[in-house]
C-alpha cells in the first residue's frame, strides 16, 4: 500500500523534493489559490503550523489554478502574496493541477484514499485539505469549508 513517501513534489523553482522526509510528522496537504473567497484560511493554516510544528506537524501548500483561475500568478507572485498578506512560513510547493489529465499524482493517490462526498474522487474548489499520519497515510479529507482552525481535534489526535 501506498503511503506519501512514494511521491514527490515540485518546489517553486521546479526542483522535485521527495516526500519521504516527511514520514514521521502529522501533515495537512491543501491546494491554495490567491484570488479565492477561502484565501483569508491561510491565516488559520500559519496558525496551526506555528502552533504545532515542534511536535512534528507541517502544512504543505499547493497552489492551483483549476478553479475559477484564482492562483493566477506565477511562483514569485504567490510566494510574495502570501508572505506580505499573511507572513506565511510554511512551506509553499509548485502549481499543480489537481483534477483532470494532468492531475499531480500525488493528488491523485489522495483523492482515491479520501474520496469526497457521495464517494466524488474529484477536488471541488480550492482549499480542500487531507490529514495524513505519521506513517504517510490519509486519515481524513476536509471540505474547503472547513476552517483550520477546526481541524485541531484531529491534528491533536495524530501527534
Amino acid at each position: 500500500m501506498k503511503t506519501i513517501a512514494d511521491f514527490s513534489a515540485r518546489l517553486p523553482n521546479g526542483e522535485a523534493v521527495s516526500l519521504a522526509d516527511r514520514l514521521g510528522k502529522v501533515l495537512l496537504v491543501v491546494n491554495t489559490a490567491s484570488k479565492c473567497g477561502f484565501t483569508p484560511q491561510y491565516k488559520g493554516l500559519e496558525a496551526l503550523w506555528r502552533k504545532y510544528r515542534d511536535r512534528g506537524f507541517e502544512v504543505i501548500a499547493f497552489p492551483c489554478n483549476q478553479f475559477g483561475r484564482q492562483e493566477p500568478g506565477g511562483a514569485e507572485e504567490i510566494a510574495s502574496f502570501c508572505d506580505v498578506n499573511f507572513g506565511l512560513s510554511f512551506p509553499l510547493m509548485g502549481k499543480v493541477e489537481v483534477n483532470g489529465a494532468n492531475a499531480d499524482p500525488l493528488y491523485e493517490w489522495l483523492k482515491a484514499q479520501a474520496p469526497g462526498v457521495l464517494g466524488s474522487k474529484a477536488i471541488k474548489w480550492n482549499f480542500t485539505k487531507f490529514l495524513i499520519d505519521r506513517d504517510g497515510k490519509v486519515v481524513r479529507r476536509y471540505a474547503p469549508t472547513e476552517k483550520p482552525e477546526n481541524l485541531e481535534k484531529d491534528i491533536e489526535a495524530l501527534l
